[in-house]
């Protein structure tokens, strides 16, 4: 894919065809980028059930045409019931990655969504929830077809999720486990969605559903209740943003890492690097990430419990020019830090009035805690296994506390009136794939699609493989991959258009009104406009 799309009525890109779809059906109706993302989200949810759910987090990130821009943080908090002395009475030392004890933290995605109609009630009356769902509703109630990569990572996962006899009879095929392109439905999913569009989102939280969603979340010894469930609300926040080489670029705040995408891009604005795909081009991002991913590691988490703020570390310009210093464009830094991991889903949207979305919904891992709750047909996320089993320290489990966050949608404004919404899964790898695409559409002209498209890099893991390495697609120019070697990196090349590199997108909209859209062909996504 290098051919970037163009439109002027609105688009939608996501990584899956039949989310992107939805979304534009919504814009064709006249409704606005925040309810094309809600439709995109939902049929994500019942088609890419590996990556995202309502069982998840949301992080939204808008642009309106009059300069307003803000953040709705859908992050739920860990269980009341979640304390210590329940994973040491259960003989756990360390966090659970599966099952009950893993599903300890609330979901903030339905309640992104209300908050996200709010916002848009503003701008015009909203379309009925029933025209936001429908699509979701139907491949739930249905089917679809199974992607290759829900299928692959079944498969690989198995032995994980297996010990949920509900996941499994969800995920029964014509053999063990259903197959690429066989059609899987999921009824519970459909009543649950009909139950929202019926009686509206709230009820996720304090209705029929929540009841059910706190029943089933019970019977696998999850800490979550009812009272969790009905105290629980998405916020509307700001964002951090931060200027570079004229732009003005826009991240999530903590307890998201999105303070890291941006000093990233912010330290490598300090470093000559003349030409893309150069040895300069990527060392000096690698290095920027290293420094970034430094400053995450120590500080970033709930901001209730963090000792700085993230954008005053942004606006110290000393300090900054302090870490760009260290930075040796010739010689490697040796890298031993521990990574984050997780897996989501990020789509974006920009209706003709301009206004943007960026947003990003996940399960953390794939497949989640690998907790199906048979009544309501929602996989339940595991985003509060990054806490730490410890009294004291870095993003330790407390009733209460938001989880640290991988999910980071980002957004750029351009001197010359664009606005671009831009983002990616893949955990550790996502500052890094926004650094990739953003530093060559902007810093270097390259076309969208083909920043997209071209190949990239990571450093340390994703698809929880425990890693430090730097892995490079094996379509990298073979020079700049040998330079990189010998400047010091721990160098991997992985197969072209490798999944763990994650599913990037980006759509640009300029002043005269024109979009242009990317989508990964690493993805099962692609650009819907009009």
């Amino acid at each position: 894919m290098l051919h970037t799309f163009h439109a002027t009525r609105g688009m939608v890109t996501s990584p899956h065809h039949l989310a992107s779809q939805s979304g534009l059906d919504v814009l064709k109706k006249g409704g606005t980028a925040l309810e094309a993302v809600i439709a995109t989200a939902a049929t994500l949810s019942a088609v890419y059930p590996h990556m995202t759910g309502l069982g998840g987090d949301a992080f939204w990130l808008i642009a309106y045409p009059d300069g307003r821009t803000c953040v709705i943080e859908a992050c739920g908090a860990a269980a009341t019931n979640a304390t210590l002395a329940l994973y040491k009475e259960a003989g756990h030392s360390t966090m659970p990655w599966r099952g009950g004890l893993a599903a300890n933290s609330m979901a903030g995605t339905v309640s992104g969504w209300q908050k996200a109609l709010q916002q848009s009630a503003a701008l015009k009356p909203n379309l009925p929830l029933q025209d936001l769902l429908q699509d979701a509703i139907y491949y739930a109630e249905q089917g679809y077809a199974v992607s290759d990569s829900e299928a692959t990572l079944l498969r690989e996962k198995q032995a994980e999720l297996a010990h949920n006899p509900a996941f499994m009879a969800a995920y029964a095929g014509k053999e063990a486990l259903v197959a690429h392109a066989e059609i899987r439905r999921n009824p519970a999913l459909g009543r649950t969605l009909r139950h929202l569009a019926t009686d509206g989102l709230e009820s996720f939280y304090t209705g029929t559903v929540a009841k059910a969603l706190a029943a089933d979340l019970a019977a696998t010894g999850s800490p979550l209740t009812l009272q969790d469930f009905a105290t629980y609300s998405a916020t509307l926040t700001q964002p951090l943003q931060t200027d570079t080489k004229g732009c003005t670029l826009y991240n999530t705040p903590p307890p998201t890492q999105g303070v890291a995408s941006l000093a990233i891009l912010k330290l490598f604005d300090t470093l000559y690097a003349p030409h893309a795909e150069s040895f300069a081009h990527v060392h000096g991002l690698v290095e920027a990430t290293k420094q970034a991913f430094l400053y995450r590691n120590a500080h970033v988490g709930d901001p209730a419990f963090m000792t700085e703020c993230a954008q005053s570390f942004l606006n110290n310009t000393k300090r900054i020019t302090q870490l760009a210093d260290s930075i040796d464009m010739q010689k490697a830094l040796p890298w031993s830090a521990p990574s984050q991991q997780g897996d989501t889903t990020w789509m974006g949207a920009i209706d003709a009035s301009g206004v943007a979305v960026s947003m990003i919904q996940s399960l953390y891992f794939e497949f989640g805690s690998g907790v199906f709750l048979p009544q309501t047909g929602v996989i339940w996320q595991n985003r509060g296994s990054s806490f730490q089993l410890a009294e004291t320290g870095w993003n330790v489990l407390k009733p209460g506390r938001k989880p640290f966050h991988t999910l980071n949608p980002a957004l750029a404004r351009f001197p010359d009136g664009r606005t671009m919404v831009y983002g990616t899964m893949g955990g550790e790898g996502q500052p890094q794939t926004q650094a990739a695409l953003f530093s060559r559409y902007a810093r270097y002209g390259t076309p969208l699609q083909q920043a997209v498209t071209a190949p990239r890099w990571l450093l340390g893991r994703t698809w929880g493989m425990e890693s430090v390495s730097l892995k490079i697609e094996n379509n990298f120019s073979p020079h700049v991959v040998q330079q990189l070697k010998d400047a010091g990196h721990d160098v991997e090349l992985v197969p072209a258009f490798s999944a763990m590199m994650g599913h990037a997108g980006a759509i640009v909209r300029h002043q005269t009104g024109v979009l242009e859209g990317a989508s990964d062909p690493r993805s099962d996504g692609c650009v819907a406009a009009f």
